[in-house]
């Protein structure tokens, strides 16, 4: 269990996947009053979960005070693989802003399998996560039928990529974060990684590549405790 919090796992997640895996039946309550002796007694395991004090969706304006493009297809749009999550490589994508309000990560989850792709921008601007997201699909890493943004100016390129990649690019309603709710959750489960306030500055795409490797091999209930990449792998196969 020492092993499974390291890796930041919930202990939701751990009850299931020794229940998948092993046929242990640890409860989640039983895992928590542990943390909470550990606690107690001065560990730092408790220090390993995922503590969230306040659960809100961002508030919604009527006004859209960002930079506004024509043409942004909605979400009722959108395919009903996509909608229904039936089929893999409908992606969902946002940007996790460090510190200095310039560097940032350019997040991109499947809706069926949950798989995340994390990769360093030097800026959030349309012009890098353009050129990030042509080379992955151009090196194979990326596979994308569909591509569900959020509204930031960031993503006003899309009609780029709609040209280059052959995709269509849809948009949540703005202030609307629960629409790309996949996204928004994998977002959070980033943060215990990178939490707000770090600073994004000398952070590489190699330990990109290592936050998504955790996420990626982390159990998750919707999955009926499959990994992301087990999932994937599943669908690959059939």
């Amino acid at each position: 269990m020492h092993r499974l919090l390291g890796r930041r796992w919930s202990p939701e997640q751990i009850s299931g996947r020794l229940r998948k895996e092993a046929g242990l039946r640890i409860g989640t309550s039983t895992i928590y009053r542990w943390l909470a002796r550990d606690k107690a007694l001065g560990g730092t395991s408790w220090l390993r979960t995922r503590q969230l004090a306040h659960r809100y969706r961002k508030g919604y304006r009527v006004k859209d005070l960002r930079g506004r493009m024509s043409g942004k297809r909605p979400l009722s749009e959108r395919p009903e693989a996509a909608t229904d999550r039936s089929e893999v490589g409908h992606l969902e994508g946002d940007t996790v802003m460090g510190r200095d309000g310039r560097h940032c990560v350019l997040t991109l989850v499947d809706r069926k399998t949950r798989k995340v792709r994390i990769l360093k921008l030097q800026a959030r601007q349309a012009a890098q996560v353009n050129k990030a997201l042509i080379r992955e699909a151009g090196a194979g890493r990326l596979e994308m039928k569909s591509l569900t943004l959020d509204n930031g100016t960031e993503f006003h390129g899309f009609r780029e990529l709609e040209a280059k990649l052959g995709i269509r690019v849809y948009f949540a309603q703005p202030y609307h974060s629960w629409e790309r709710g996949t996204n928004e959750n994998t977002n959070g489960l980033i943060r215990q990684y990178l939490p707000k306030g770090s600073c994004f500055k000398e952070l590489t795409q190699r330990r990109c590549n290592e936050i998504e490797r955790e996420l990626n091999n982390r159990p998750r209930k919707i999955l009926g405790f499959s990994t992301p990449n087990e999932a994937h792998a599943a669908e690959c196969c059939t």
